[in-house]
């Protein structure tokens, strides 16, 4: 029988730095993958894709950003857009307008879909999991992954092809 992890209140939780930051999932602190190359390359072009952009399209991009999506859950998405409408907060307590997430090797898929679903239960609309080498994007909605080829901000008609960032990444 595999032991079970001793649970921590979340006032510690919010007192521990870690590098990569870690994550509160109902009282255990869960490390996040390492990214490798790939992941932190898409990492860094999603951040400055839309930091080039923050002016026109009043946003925020902030890559590691510790999230707030229940009570007891504290997710940290690969890279969150923030309206610059939407109060400051250290810690996002506000539904952001997008997060995306990059698979790295040791991500499994049952742990990101619920990720996800977390995401989705906070009110977070644009939810975008990339798999970098192989250059494949999907929208997460209604608790499915679709593939898309095209991100769209919410309550904009700013769109723009996955291919366009990913050109950034050669």
């Amino acid at each position: 029988m595999a032991a079970q992890p001793s649970l921590i209140p979340v006032e510690e939780y919010l007192r521990t730095t870690s590098d990569p930051d870690c994550e509160y999932v109902d009282g255990v602190i869960e490390e996040r993958p390492v990214g490798e190359y790939d992941h932190a390359t898409w990492q860094a072009i999603l951040v400055a894709f839309f930091t080039v952009r923050q002016d026109e399209l009043g946003i925020n991009a902030r890559p590691e950003l510790r999230v707030q999506v229940s009570p007891r859950r504290f997710r940290v998405p690969d890279v969150t857009l923030l309206s610059r409408k939407s109060p400051r907060e250290q810690i996002i307590t506000h539904p952001p307008l997008a997060v995306f997430e990059i698979l790295s090797p040791e991500d499994t898929m049952a742990r990101m879909l619920e990720k996800l679903a977390d995401y989705e239960r906070m009110g977070i609309s644009a939810i975008w999991l990339i798999e970098p080498t192989k250059q494949v994007y999907y929208r997460f909605q209604a608790g499915e992954l679709t593939p898309a080829a095209i991100f769209s901000l919410p309550g904009t008609s700013y769109t723009v092809p996955f291919a366009e960032i990913a050109a950034l990444a050669q």
